[in-house]
């Protein structure tokens, strides 16, 4: 397995690169703001081919360079349609204008194919299965993607903006919402193993075991689950 990552423009948002194998087909996550050229390196560097984009959420800084991408290798995108509005009207997603500035740098709109993802659907792509969940609240559209345990490989979890290492997404944008947030933590982040990595949309990556253990937004939601099942409760409002 290949996972090639990097942070990208001005709010350092994770893209991840996954095949395989070097020199094999791959999937492309979350090609955000100033994201292509980096793209192109690493595609370089590992000899890949892009066969699709797939998106963990809407947000400007997540998708910025889906059009370009898309385009320069004939590849379709994938986003959940409760999301997809974003891609053509990104200030939408924030609240207010982003500014024009920045919005002079980026490539608005949808590539020419653009696929909608489901809860629970299982992509074939670049030889690999990916798992989708539907993870509402940092967005109503958010989802993670999941690769299963192969080999001596741990499972993998690509957590977009829903769970970071020490932390979670914001919910005060358009469409976020916190007890969705905690419901999705609860639902999509608990039942998985501890030793599963995290490899989430900002900062570095974790493991579901630590965040578990420190993350304070994961201990709540668990500590909840413990003692009313399926119970939500209420936690602070707080995000990155």
């Amino acid at each position: 397995m290949l996972i090639a990552g990097f942070p990208a423009g001005a709010w350092g948002t994770n893209c991840y690169l996954v095949a395989p194998a070097a020199g094999e087909e791959c999937v492309i996550i979350d090609p955000g703001h100033e994201a292509a050229e980096g793209v192109e390196e690493t595609l370089k560097k590992h000899r890949l081919k892009p066969v699709a984009v797939v998106l963990t959420h809407g947000h400007i800084d997540h998708v910025a360079s889906v059009v370009p991408v898309c385009g320069a290798h004939g590849v379709p995108a994938w986003i959940h349609p409760e999301d997809r509005y974003m891609m053509n009207d990104p200030s939408m997603g924030l609240g207010r204008s982003i500014g024009m500035p920045l919005m002079g740098e980026l490539t608005v709109g949808e590539p020419d194919d653009v696929k909608e993802l489901t809860d629970g659907a299982k992509l074939e792509l670049a030889g690999l299965e990916l798992s989708v969940a539907h993870a509402p609240g940092h967005t109503k559209g958010s989802v993670t993607f999941g690769l299963p345990e192969a080999a001596d490989i741990p499972p993998v979890f690509f957590s977009g903006d829903l769970l970071f290492a020490g932390s979670i997404g914001r919910t005060d944008l358009p469409g976020g919402d916190m007890a969705e947030m905690l419901d999705s933590l609860a639902r999509v982040c608990l039942p998985l193993d501890d030793s599963t990595v995290v490899l989430s949309g900002h900062g570095p990556q974790t493991t579901i075991g630590q965040e578990r253990a420190t993350n304070p937004y994961l201990r709540q939601v668990a500590a909840v689950r413990q003692e009313h099942g399926a119970d939500q409760a209420s936690a602070p409002r707080r995000g990155m």
